[in-house]
């Protein structure tokens, strides 16, 4: 984990200076995710960026579970969220904390904030409140019950706790500033009544603190040293930092903000893409066009390819847009070195060599990756009939087109020279069968006599080929950025239709059937595949990971276009 974070890192130049202001001061940051779906791409950054700082300083990193509301949170995405962070390779120690836990802290420092004159009870409707608040051009207006006494105001919030008011009829504030420029500082609600039953605390509380307010103090009464969070949390630091002096904590915890994380033409919102999944546009929050962990985890990448990414991107306090190439590349050159390279065809087309024995079979040797020599090699069986991919054959090729044509001859990997001799085609005049000769002398497909032969095809016996599904993910949405999106356009409407294309009669060499899901291969000249959970049986489906080159932009040394 430790050569992710060699390129320059602000937030750890702020925190080697804390270090030396404070000798002897003991890292510790908290990860505090709302378990109100999965974890996506940008959440990458944040789990690394805090697990990673902890490790590094010889610290702890808390994973802290924000159930501030009860609506959102579901096991299903508690569960996700631990499973995400240890595929990752990050540990907490199996310590995991919930906001919840600090329920009783937070109403007895409300508590506080009203006897001193810090808070109150407010009766604005949510119409009211924002009315209320002002513009970023005008300051707010009081609130008419700002005034209420201490004791009028504990008294009112006890009768809150003890549910005796409605949903949205009262709010605890903070009593800070109308006028402030800092629209965050304008008297915010600190807590609302909500009469819904917490998975952790049942129905022990109607009344539950705002993000805003708990955030603080559960990060104080915890120790962290350094609140991590992305830049939209920066006009919030004012709040952060009053909340702590209110309640009497001192310079630590110091919250510090950087970039999030965006990429071209993927969403990374999470409230968006639970818009996509629930509306169905895709089949789950692991499908695999989604940005989700889960779903790059199924499409077929690799922790260290995502953690290479992150270290690529590096961290900065500007906002900017990657292109998603990086994130490609980043895959694409590790299973190079790694991944088997096998032979798959996704658009058969058959070949029968008319000279070569029917009844015979050969098994041939075929090298397992170039990169690797200690990859080995494995047996592939050839036989008289053949596929081969249907855009490796023209009947009338254009100049400069190398691979099978009537009367040229190109080389088979791994076996033999062929030459296309005649051929069939059905009334739509597409190809049904390629009739060939082959050189018996060039096994291997090495050249007898030292002739020229420029193409060189994959291939799959016919009688030894598993049949199997292929699914091709493209970008998930068509627009790279949001400014391109539609005026007034949902979610559901940013899906680019052609997301996906199935392919049902992919025919695969024999060696594959041992593939288990999680599998990575490279299909010769036609990109890096993973094998989906979905295989089962005499089922076979494999998952496009990226193309073997990138076909949607050229992208610059760091991949990143700042706006």
């Amino acid at each position: 984990m430790d050569k992710q974070f060699e390129s320059s890192n602000f937030i750890h130049e702020e925190i080697d200076r804390d270090l030396v202001k404070y000798p002897g001061l003991k890292i510790h940051t908290r990860f505090p995710p709302e378990p109100s779906g999965f974890f996506h791409i940008g959440h990458v950054k944040a789990i690394s960026l805090n697990f990673a700082t902890a490790e590094k300083y010889g610290g702890l990193c808390n994973l802290r579970m924000d159930d501030t509301n009860p609506i959102l949170e579901k096991k299903e995405y508690v569960d996700a969220i631990q499973r995400d962070i240890k595929w990752l390779g990050f540990t907490w120690h199996e310590r995991v904390f919930y906001a919840s836990e600090y329920f009783d802290q937070c109403f007895e420092y409300a508590l506080k904030l009203i006897d001193e004159g810090n808070a109150f009870v407010c009766d604005l409707n949510a119409d009211e409140l924002r009315e209320y608040r002002g513009t970023l051009t005008e300051p707010g207006k009081n609130s008419p019950y700002r005034e209420r006494t201490p004791e009028e105001n504990r008294r009112l919030f006890l009768g809150m706790k003890d549910g005796l008011y409605e949903d949205g009829t009262r709010t605890l504030r903070a009593r800070i500033d109308m006028k402030s420029g800092n629209i965050n500082m304008r008297d915010p609600v600190i807590y609302r009544i909500m009469h819904k039953e917490h998975s952790h605390t049942g129905n022990k509380w109607v009344i539950y603190p705002m993000y805003d307010y708990a955030h603080p103090i559960q990060d104080a009464i915890e120790g962290i040293t350094h609140s991590l969070c992305d830049v939209g949390f920066e006009d919030h630091r004012p709040l952060y930092e009053w909340v702590l002096e209110k309640t009497g904590y001192g310079e630590f915890p110091k919250q510090r903000e950087f970039a999030r994380l965006n990429i071209t033409h993927t969403i990374t919102s999470k409230r968006k893409l639970r818009d996509i999944v629930e509306a169905g546009k895709v089949a789950g929050w692991d499908d695999p066009r989604i940005p989700t962990i889960a779903g790059l985890r199924r499409r077929g990448y690799t922790p260290s390819s995502l953690l290479a990414f992150i270290d690529k991107v590096g961290v900065a306090k500007t906002y900017s847009v990657v292109d998603m190439a990086l994130l490609e590349f980043c895959i694409r050159d590790e299973l190079n070195k790694s991944a088997c390279r096998v032979m798959a065809v996704l658009d058969p087309v058959k070949v029968v060599i008319t000279n070569y024995d029917a009844g015979m079979t050969e098994e041939l040797l075929a090298e397992n990756n170039p990169e690797d020599p200690e990859a080995g090699s494995r047996i592939v069986p050839f036989s008289r009939e053949l596929y081969i991919e249907r855009d490796d054959f023209m009947i009338d090729p254009p100049r400069k087109f190398f691979r099978l044509s009537p009367g040229n001859e190109v080389r088979l990997k791994n076996a033999y020279f062929i030459t296309c001799t005649d051929f069939n085609i059905d009334d739509s005049g597409s190809v049904t069968e390629i009739r060939c000769t082959y050189d018996p002398l060039s096994k291997g497909g090495n050249s007898p006599d030292g002739r020229k032969v420029k193409g060189t095809l994959h291939w799959v016996s016919a009688k030894h080929a598993l049949d199997a599904e292929i699914r091709l993910y493209d970008r998930l949405t068509q627009y790279a950025t949001p400014s391109e999106y539609p005026e007034n356009s949902n979610a559901t409407d940013l899906v680019n239709p052609d997301s996906l294309l199935i392919i049902n009669d992919a025919k695969l060499e024999p060696s594959l059937l041992s593939a288990k899901a999680g599998d990575r291969f490279q299909f010769m000249r036609n990109g890096y595949f993973c094998c989906d959970p979905d295989t089962k049986g005499d089922k076979i489906v494999f998952n496009r990971i990226v193309p073997l080159r990138d076909t949607w932009a050229k992208i610059s040394d760091n991949g990143v276009k700042n706006d």
